[in-house]
Parts: C-alpha cells; structure tokens; sequence
C-alpha cells in the first residue's frame, strides 16, 4: 500500500545562504562586493548568507542578474528551508499535543488503516500527531477543538450517561466522513427514499452476504449514504444519522448484532433523515432500549417499528400462537425474517429471551465493502 502522504523529511536543510556564499567565493567575489552590484547593504548581504533574512523574489532575480544563477533556484531553495524551520518548531509542540493524541482511539485508528502500525511507546507515539491531524483534516489539535466541538454540539445523544467519549466518537464520524466523500450519490429525495422502504425490508429474508449490499444501493438511488463503519472502544454508537452538506449519511457500527436490533436500528436511522433536522447529529446506542426520552429518538422509534410491523399486524402479534411453526408463518405472511418477530414479541414482553423461539433470530456480520 502506498501512502500519498509519506515524504521524504531530511534531518538537517542548509541556509540558501551557504550555497551563496559558495557561489560567490567561487567567483572571488567578496560579499562586499556582491552588496555593491545589487546596491544593497552590506549588513543584509550577511544576514542573507546566515538565514536570518530570506530570499525574496526581487532578491532572486537580482541575484540570477549578478550570478547568473536562475531566480527560480534561489526561490526554491529559500522555501525548502523555510519549509523545515517551520517543520522544526511543529515538531517543537510534540510534547504538547501529546496529551490530545492519547485521547484518541489510537488503537482502533490504526487498524482502520488511518495511521501507521506499530507498537504505541512514547517515542512512536509522537510520530502519530502528524498523521493524527491528517486523518481529521486539521492543522492543530486547537483546529481540531473548534471543528469538532461545533460538531459535539450538534450531537443528540440517545445513550449520554456512556456517549461520554467525544474523541473515540468524533473519530469514528470521521471514518465514515471520509468514506462518504468518496461516494457519488444522486441529490436527495424523500420521496425515492419512502418508495423504497418496502424493498428495504424485503431483503430481512435474503442471506446476510446480499443484505449490506442491497440496503446501500437502495440507499444511494435516494441520495443516501449508507456505511458500516466497525464500533470503536468507548463509542456506544450503533448507529448515527448526519448530513454532510445537502447529503444525508447513515453509519452503523456492525457489532455483529442480533438481525432483530439490526433492523431496527436502521429503520431508526432512516427515520431520522425523513423527520429531523440537517444540523443533528442523532448518536444512537441499540444497548440503550426503547425507553428514550427526547421527542426525535421518540419519534424515530415509532418510524422504525411502524416500518417493521405494522401497528394492524402488532394486533395479530399479541394474538399469536407462540410456537416456531405459528412465527415462521407469521413472519412469511408480512414479508420478513422470522427473528425480526421474534424480536417484537420480546419487547411486547410476550416472550422471555430464554424462550426456545429465539433460535430463530440471527446474528449479522456485514462485509464493509
């Protein structure tokens, strides 16, 4: 794998000034006498050749006139060194930025493939920052305070006493930020997205392997995002709705759940796109239950179960035989996968989850790509 971004840093980058004074010393020029051809000082001849006055391009081209060295030589070498002063004193606030590096899910960003491998010691910690600034697309760890706590302050929170871990949190948006931009999409539209809720749910029967890439496509022909982004440690996010720009964007974490949850989580998400504002970040935790307090997560809940099952064949639900061969056929009758009404009638309290019934439930592992 190639990194665009690896670059070859040297130890040490001469003064312009040192290849002057070579120059003019093989020409057996004094710098007096260079100072009296370019009618300039002698003082700012010498600071010149010590670094400490830059080479301008008026300087450059008074130089290419007395040296015959060409101007855009000078200019390059100028800004190569003054590249690695600046890289110098960077390097300088390493100690600085340490403490927001360790507040990072380091770990999980390097399996993600968003910053080198290696063992995390103290020295090889502080060769992160550069690639750790990169990854988020800012210039500082204060860059980094001021967008993402713009960002922090769009969250909607379904789970706050866990949901504490805003960087884990923020790298985990990041990942699906990146991807998403990859992503071409048509604009938006409501209307495609609820003719295709039907669809949607139909693939609940089909093999696992089909169902992420069924759910993305009919996401995309509405203009939707959709991206299975693997849980971070300290995220307690199952899934989150966002718009980036005039894009909506759903990111489930894939944690391997029960299909029941799964679907319902995703319903959940879409609910959020069709009913709640583009400036929410809506952090949902399937661990957190049904008992949700805001009116969005409220509001998003009964989308999602309307989705699944709706409320006329709830009613058949609390009347049903519970016995595998009576779930089976009401699962087949509605269209969906036996788990899912499995599920239901454990949060209508109707069956234990010690109950032989819920062997008919799956756990989902969808492929990333």
């Amino acid at each position: 794998m190639i990194d665009k971004h690896l670059t070859w840093e040297p130890a040490e980058v001469s003064p312009p000034g040192e290849t002057l004074l070579d120059r003019i010393e093989e020409r057996g020029i004094a710098q007096s006498e260079l100072a009296r051809r370019m009618g300039r000082p002698l003082n700012a001849i010498n600071e010149i050749v010590l670094g400490t006055k830059e080479i301008t391009e008026g300087t450059a081209l008074e130089l290419e006139r007395v040296l015959g060295t060409p101007a855009h030589f000078w200019l390059a070498r100028e800004s190569r060194y003054r590249e690695f002063l600046a890289r110098q004193r960077d390097a300088s606030r390493a100690p600085d930025r340490l403490k927001w590096l360790d507040s990072l899910p380091l770990k999980e960003m390097q399996q993600a493939g968003k910053l080198p491998a290696g063992r995390l010691t103290p020295a090889f910690r502080a060769t992160l920052i550069d690639a750790a600034l990169r990854f988020f697309g800012v210039a500082s760890p204060e860059g980094w305070q001021k967008q993402y706590l713009t960002v922090q302050a769009a969250f909607r929170r379904s789970n706050p006493a866990k949901q504490t871990d805003d960087a884990a949190i923020t790298a985990w948006l990041r990942l699906g930020e990146i991807e998403a931009q990859q992503r071409e999409t048509p604009p938006f539209s409501a209307e495609k997205l609820h003719a295709n809720l039907a669809a949607m749910r139909a693939l609940s029967v089909k093999p696992a392997p089909e169902i992420g890439s069924g759910l993305k496509e009919l996401c995309a022909q509405a203009g939707v995002v959709l991206l299975f982004v693997p849980a971070f440690r300290g995220t307690h996010v199952s899934g989150v709705a966002r718009w980036l720009g005039d894009r909506p964007l759903i990111q489930l974490s894939l944690l391997g759940k029960w299909n029941d949850i799964f679907w319902f989580n995703f319903f959940h998400e879409v609910g959020h796109v069709l009913k709640h504002p583009k400036r929410a970040v809506f952090l949902d935790d399937a661990t957190s239950g049904h008992a949700l307090t805001s009116k969005e997560e409220q509001e998003a809940n009964q989308f999602a179960a309307d989705v699944v099952i709706s409320s006329a064949d709830r009613r058949v639900l609390e009347q049903l035989d519970l016995t595998v061969p009576a779930v089976r056929t009401f699962a087949q009758r509605i269209g969906i996968h036996a788990g899912i009404v499995v599920g239901a009638l454990q949060h209508m309290d109707l069956v234990n989850y010690a109950s032989p019934l819920t062997r008919l439930k799956q756990r989902y592992e969808i492929a990333t790509k």
